[in-house]
């Protein structure tokens, strides 16, 4: 184990040399290695970023010019707790017998885990491994039905996108819309590095009633090639208590409602006003 002792520099230079050896590093892994705090880790990658030694990349960084979507696996096993609280605090968001679309992502099929017995539900996405969670309920009484809007071509993150899903998008009517995000700043709002993915999340978000993002604190300060929202349209932003105090102030005074989750608590709840309402009621059945 490195010596906790490290000058800033010195424990640089050695992350420096964990990502050009293993070609990634994760923000967990190196606050353990090197016995200091999350946020120091962070800060340590945002100097080695500005420098252009490595790319930050969701939970960690990666050598210079190879930042890309992980795929959906990798993912998965990012943040695991933090998405497990975020998704039941963002389950508790639907309300039984409405259209909820979600997109693709790590954090978005936790959530559709928790939704799975919510009564009269039907889920919208262009998720693959959300298609096959839903379909592959056991209890065949309780599924909703999934509607898997397909077509396209699968990105990293096994989301179909392209010109037929984003057509078969634009007909649809989504009383709430569950984004993830690959990075988020007060600036540059929600990112992704694939365009045809940030292309899809656009058409959900212009057939959303209204818009909830969950996503876990790594995802502040990374910007991707492409934003698909601003943070002024999202209704609730649903994260976890590892949030820097300064991105929950941006958050709290532009978004609709901030939600913190933590383990074992009640999440909290900052902002009171109501989310932004994007179109009006869907047309009687």
């Amino acid at each position: 184990m490195p010596d906790q002792g490290l000058l800033a520099q010195q424990r640089r230079a050695l992350i420096l040399e964990a990502v050009r050896r293993d070609g990634a590093v994760r923000v967990s892994d190196l606050s353990v290695a090197f016995g200091v705090s999350d946020m120091t880790i962070r800060r340590d990658l945002d100097a080695l970023a500005r420098s252009g030694a490595v790319e930050k990349v969701h939970g960690g960084a990666v050598t210079a010019g190879t930042a890309q979507e992980l795929g959906f696996e990798v993912k998965s096993a990012l943040e695991s707790a933090a998405k497990a609280t975020i998704a039941q605090a963002t389950a508790a968001l639907v309300e039984p017998g409405t259209v909820v679309a979600l997109s693709g992502g790590s954090t978005t099929h936790a959530v559709a885990t928790q939704l799975l017995n919510v009564p009269d539900l039907t889920i919208l996405t262009n998720s693959l491994p959300i298609e096959r969670l839903v379909r592959g309920a056991t209890d065949t009484a309780q599924r909703p039905p999934v509607v898997l809007l397909t077509g396209g071509s699968a990105t990293p993150s096994e989301a179909l996108v392209g010109p037929i899903t984003d057509q078969a998008i634009a007909s649809l009517h989504v009383d709430l819309l569950i984004l993830g995000t690959h990075g988020v700043t007060e600036n540059e709002g929600l990112t992704s590095p694939n365009l045809a993915e940030a292309q899809a999340n656009r058409m959900f978000i212009s057939r959303a009633r209204r818009v909830a993002v969950a996503a876990d604190h790594t995802k502040w300060g990374v910007t991707g090639l492409s934003t698909f929202a601003d943070l002024d349209q999202i209704g609730w932003f649903v994260t976890d208590d590892g949030m820097p105090p300064q991105a929950r102030a941006v958050l709290a005074e532009r978004v609709g409602k901030l939600i913190i989750t933590t383990p074992g608590a009640v999440p909290e709840t900052v902002g009171r006003k109501p989310g932004p309402l994007l179109r009006g009621p869907r047309p009687p059945e």
